[in-house]
């Protein structure tokens, strides 16, 4: 009895020991990056447990709404010091371990001598070249799945594509446009066809920049971003040892997040996951891109209402091009003289909160909590799975699609809405779990209860100081007005700051 307990033991482990070999192996860090994930690997993770809805027979795409994050883009000028500080410490802790006599046996070879691959470069945050490819291949697969709604001549009426003024984001709609309207016109050997692309002002994009014009929003993350930090520490702080350990250099809780940032960096932008992420192991990569999870919930999701529900005159103008479409088809207006689809190209700190109104990634009863204001537990912490995870919801190139069909033939409804998240059916809690929601219903469960709410409200209650800051930024466009020279000389030195 004894031998066969002891087999069987045996097989046990050895099973065992077989699974978590091949988890180790199967591992890939480049879908575990947060959002600074690149979209090929991470775009079909997708709920196994949900099946998404058969589209009824007679049913057609009248309209399609895009929001969509920017693709791939470099660090930014702020990040890319932060590595060239590393680089200058790193430097530091090999010298002193070399002075102390220890072998450096246990230190990767990378490390010796490493200096940033942006080392130098004065410009930043622009899109790549991967990014390209990632918006190009977008628009070429959802001009596929939705031919009908891309068979007309374009015209900027018809076919509107708008982004933010931040460069990156206009170059993603264009790279987009390009692969939607390919071979569609008699430009260059590539029969390209030019399309217009428009903005708003950075200072009163309340649609795609809404976190960018709302003065309590702004408040409300610098006042949390040391709570951030401190629930960031105590896993830093573990990894920190436990790597210093390891290769036997005195690494810092900075030195640990800013070699996560560059293993992000080296594996999203450049393949390379060898270097900074090969110092890590997987559950230490679990647990860093939870610590990013977690502070992207707290100050861009369900964290706090505020985050999305800002995000209302985006979800107002969606609503908007549906209803504007409903009746174009009830008017029987002819086609190619009235909208098919309303293109969006913005950041992660918009798709997030779009997504969060929609109410997606969530349970039912958390959708009632939110909508009955009640707080949301965080996200779990590794090893237990959660439904908010930063590489799914917005990575590079992210996006929320909400497809309006018609349905002459259904009884009680007509008009349905699908949404879709990063290309795939998504379970709207809202709406029973269903993908597929009548769009009466959409509008009463899942946008009325945000529309109670007005943008200005929300997030420029005006106070004393605010006024009287209103009251100095007239004064100085007064004076800027009068005397033009003093407004360069005060340009210039902002520059210089």
């Amino acid at each position: 009895m004894k031998k066969a307990t002891a087999s069987f033991m045996l097989i046990l482990c050895v099973l065992l020991l077989t699974h978590l070999n091949d988890a180790v192996q199967n591992f890939d860090v480049r879908r575990h990056l947060s959002t600074v994930s690149r979209y090929d690997f991470v775009k079909d993770v997708v709920d196994k447990n949900f099946v998404p809805s058969e589209i009824p027979d007679g049913c057609t795409p009248i309209h399609l709404n895009l929001v969509a994050r920017h693709g791939t883009r470099a660090p930014t000028k702020k990040r890319m010091r932060e590595l060239e500080r590393l680089a200058d410490h790193l430097e530091v802790l090999i010298r002193e371990a070399k002075e102390k006599g220890s072998s450096l046996q246990k230190v990767p070879g990378w490390l010796q001598g490493w200096k940033s691959p942006w080392q130098g470069k004065l410009k930043g945050g622009e899109l790549i070249s991967k990014g390209e490819d990632e918006l190009y291949d977008l628009g070429i697969r959802i001009r596929e799945k939705y031919p009908d709604l891309f068979s007309e001549e374009y015209h900027p009426d018809v076919y509107p594509i708008k982004a933010t003024q931040v460069p990156r984001a206009s170059a993603s709609a264009v790279a987009f446009g390009m692969g939607l309207f390919n071979e569609r016109g008699t430009l260059g050997p590539g029969r390209h066809r030019a399309f217009a692309v428009t903005s708003e002002s950075r200072a009163s994009d309340i649609k795609l920049r809404f976190h960018d014009c709302c003065d309590n929003y702004k408040d409300f993350r610098i006042s949390q971003a040391p709570a951030v930090e401190r629930l960031k520490e105590p896993i830093l702080d573990e990894i920190t040892s436990s790597i210093a350990r390891q290769y036997e250099l005195n690494f810092t809780r900075q030195d640990v997040s800013s070699l996560w940032f560059l293993c992000k960096q080296e594996a999203s932008l450049l393949d390379i996951t060898d270097q900074a992420c090969g110092l890590f192991s997987p559950s230490e990569v679990a647990l860093l891109e939870w610590t990013d999870d977690l502070e992207v919930f707290i100050l861009k999701g369900y964290g706090k209402s505020l985050n999305y529900r800002m995000g209302v005159p985006l979800l107002e103008d969606i609503v908007q091009s549906m209803e504007q479409a409903i009746n174009a088809k009830e008017e029987k207006h002819t086609s190619g003289n009235y909208e098919k689809a309303r293109l969006r190209f913005a950041h992660a700190e918009t798709v997030i909160p779009f997504t969060c109104l929609l109410g997606l990634f969530l349970e039912r009863s958390e959708f009632q909590q939110i909508q009955k204001e009640e707080p949301l537990a965080l996200p779990p912490k590794p090893p237990q799975s959660r439904n908010w995870r930063g590489s799914i919801l917005a990575p590079f190139t992210g996006n929320n699609m909400l497809v309006l069909y018609s349905c002459p033939a259904n009884s009680s409804d007509k008009y349905f809405v699908q949404v879709l998240h990063n290309e795939h059916p998504t379970s709207m809690p809202g709406c029973n779990g269903t993908d597929f929601c009548p769009f009466d219903v959409f509008k009463e469960r899942i946008v009325a209860p945000h529309l109670k709410y007005d943008y200005n409200t929300l997030c420029n209650v005006q106070t004393e100081q605010a006024i009287h800051k209103s009251k100095t930024s007239k004064l100085s466009l007064l004076l800027r007005w009068l005397f033009p020279r003093w407004n360069d000389d005060t340009q210039s030195h902002k520059v210089e700051l």
